[in-house]
């Protein structure tokens, strides 16, 4: 008993020390830059507005522009901004002193828009004299608008899967759920200044329908990119 004692007493055996060959290599080894989120959102909103603001200039305005409200312009406009901007925020930067984004706050996020910007459709919708119109028996001739939001959600939703490869050990579905809600309040929002429809099943549900329809594509094909191997 006492011999094991004065064993563990003993310091710890000296490690060989490396191979040549080995330091060698570590030497080479190239530094890791680390993520930036807040350099990585601003770039990421700043390339996403411009393609949304391409997108709205290859479909022009809407015609009825002049005749609408323009509270609800405004407000309308403010709100799909703010469905774009804060899911991408949640979904890339994290809190202060932390690595991972917030997930649950990003899940959130997206499913709020989803349900809010698919009510807000339904339930308000000013028209003018020059506003288009489509009865139930034509309603599936506005599947155009959910295409062409879609297509402009694309840019967050990949740009944001490229900035947050490998960095996303947990919470992978509900951070590209988030991405893609943010790129369809963005396609939501150049429908907004581009489509003049205003039948509140068109517009809640081909409008608003862009944001979880695009959260739902996301949250099944971008963790695809995103998670770590």
């Amino acid at each position: 008993m006492s011999t094991i004692d004065d064993v563990s007493r003993l310091p710890p055996p000296t490690p060989p020390p490396l191979a040549p060959l080995l330091e060698a290599e570590l030497a080479e080894l190239p530094a890791v830059a680390t993520r930036r989120p807040l350099r990585q959102l601003a770039l990421l909103v700043a390339i996403s507005l411009i393609y949304g603001a391409g997108m709205l200039a290859m479909l022009t305005m809407r015609r009825d522009m002049h005749e609408l409200p323009i509270g609800w312009l405004a407000g309308a406009g403010l709100a799909w901004l703010l469905g774009f901007v804060v899911p991408v925020y949640l979904a890339t930067v994290p809190r202060a002193g932390a690595v991972l984004p917030r997930w649950k706050f990003a899940g959130v996020s997206a499913v709020a828009g989803a349900l809010g910007f698919i009510s807000l459709g339904l339930l308000i919708h000013p028209t003018g004299p020059s506003s288009g119109h489509l009865d139930w028996a034509h309603f599936g001739h506005g599947v155009g608008c959910l295409e062409f939001g879609l297509a402009t959600a694309l840019v967050p939703v990949i740009g944001g899967a490229i900035f947050l490869r490998g960095a996303l050990p947990v919470g992978s579905r509900w951070i590209a759920a988030a991405l893609g809600a943010g790129g369809g309040s963005l396609g939501g929002l150049m429908l907004h200044l581009h489509c003049p429809i205003t039948d509140g099943l068109h517009i809640g549900l081909m409008h608003g329908g862009v944001v979880g329809v695009a959260a739902l594509l996301a949250a099944a094909l971008v963790p695809r990119a995103t998670d770590l191997r």
